[in-house]
């Protein structure tokens, strides 16, 4: 394939990447809320520290997430670039 057809594709494959990983993201977030709701992130005054680092952490699943989705879609295209 030649390259222009293969950063076409490339382009498009990261773009689908990230439609599909964006909308994952909506599943994610009622499950985000329960877990918080269920360890009582919100009263961290009666929690221990071991509670309040695991609030932490499932507070930044989110935009991990979409770091990684952003990611994997600039580094499809960046790959194509690379071919010679």
């Amino acid at each position: 394939m030649n390259k222009k057809g293969s950063l076409g594709l490339g382009i498009v494959s990261a773009f689908v990447c990230l439609i599909v990983g964006l909308m994952m993201v909506n599943f994610l977030m009622p499950e985000i809320t329960e877990f918080r709701s269920e360890l009582s992130c919100s009263d961290a005054g009666n929690i221990s520290d071991g509670t309040k680092l695991t609030c932490l952490v499932g507070d930044a699943t989110v935009p991990y997430f979409i770091v990684i989705v952003f990611s994997l879609a600039i580094g499809g295209i960046t790959s194509q670039l690379n071919i010679r």
